[in-house]
Formats: structure tokens, sequence, C-alpha cells
């Protein structure tokens, strides 16, 4: 296990915080349990057809999650960015191969919990079991949310929700890999741009 600064018990203390309140006990059996790993950029944390076997917490960095479709082309699901957990929710509880992608944008430090690990703690600790429960709750609204964006909203409305939920990504990924979230090409996702900078 690399080691790690202990600033970063607190960045995960705080954003788990916000679900559930818990015990000085309760944090030190997770940060006995949590591993950390300092990922370079354009790595595969989990690659289609592999078991996930890690959930993360990033604490620095921006990863995306994506598949791809009938035709080979890639379509994102989902952006994550500091404070933000990353897996493959049914692969990993499941233990079955994955239909996804989950790749790092920039080099990320991730604070993980493998599925041996993440059921020690448990154990330990259950009141994480409420926790993870309404991360997978919070997970699933986002994504019914994204799903209505899709169908529903025009395209620049699309955008700024986006902005809104992401708004430094931007500046930290290719506008491509923008377009693909938001189910809109490339060009048109420029001319959505150039409208928006003319309206401020």
């Amino acid at each position: 296990m690399q080691p790690y600064s202990t600033q970063y018990n607190d960045i995960i203390h705080q954003a788990i915080s916000k679900y559930v309140s818990f015990s000085t006990e309760e944090l030190s059996i997770l940060n006995d349990i949590l591993a950390y790993k300092k990922v370079p950029k354009k790595t595969f944390l989990l690659k289609a057809g592999d078991i996930c076997d890690i959930e993360a917490f990033i604490v620095k960095g921006c990863a995306r999650t994506y598949y791809l479709d009938d035709k080979g082309a890639e379509v994102i699901l989902q952006f994550a960015v500091e404070g933000w957990w990353v897996s493959d929710i049914a692969s990993f509880h499941e233990q079955v191969p994955s239909n996804i992608f989950i790749e790092t944008l920039e080099t990320c430090e991730i604070l993980y919990l493998d599925h041996k690990t993440k059921e020690t703690l448990l154990e330990k600790a259950p009141r994480f079991e409420r926790f993870f429960r309404l991360l997978v709750q919070r997970n699933l609204s986002v994504t019914q949310n994204r799903l209505i964006n899709t169908i529903a909203k025009p395209a620049m409305e699309k955008y700024l929700d986006f902005l809104n939920r992401y708004p430094s990504i931007p500046q930290r990924v290719p506008q491509h890999y923008i377009a693909s979230y938001l189910g809109i090409s490339a060009e048109f996702l420029s001319k959505v741009r150039a409208k928006l900078a003319k309206q401020f």
C-alpha cells in the first residue's frame, strides 16, 4: 500500500459526512482500510469485459466512464473529478464482467476499496452500509436526470446544466468528450458555445 498524506483523510471525511455522521472510531477504521494509488494519465481503472474490483474516491484529477456503442464509438456516461466516487456498481457488487471503461484523463490520486476490503469495512463499521446505499441512490438520481436531459432538453439547456454540474471540466478535457457526454456532435457543441459566448 502506498503511503499518502493524512490531509487526504480529512478530504474524504468531509465528503462522506455530507451523507452520514460517523464517530472518530468509525473514521479511523476507514483510514486503516483505505488504499491509496497515484494513477498516471490515460490509465484504465477498468476495461469492459473485466470484473470491477474497485470503488475509488478521487482526491485529485479527472476520469471518465464510457462504453462503446454498436458502431464502436465511445459514449461518455460520466466524468469524475475531485470529491467524486467512480466504479461500476453492478459489476462490483455482482462480480460480473463490466460493459464500461473507466479511464483517467489526468494524473489521478485515489483512495479506494476493493471487494474484500469493503466487506471488512462494513463488518467493522456497519454504519457505512447506509453511506454506500445513499451513494447508490444519488448515482441513480443523477443517471435518471441525465437521461431526461439528454432526451427532453435542447442542446443549450443541456450544456448549461453540464456547466453547473461540472464547472471545471471544459478547461480540463477535450471538447469532443463533452459533446459525447451531451449526445451531440463536437461541431454542434462549438455552435452552442459560440452562441452562449455572445449572450454574455
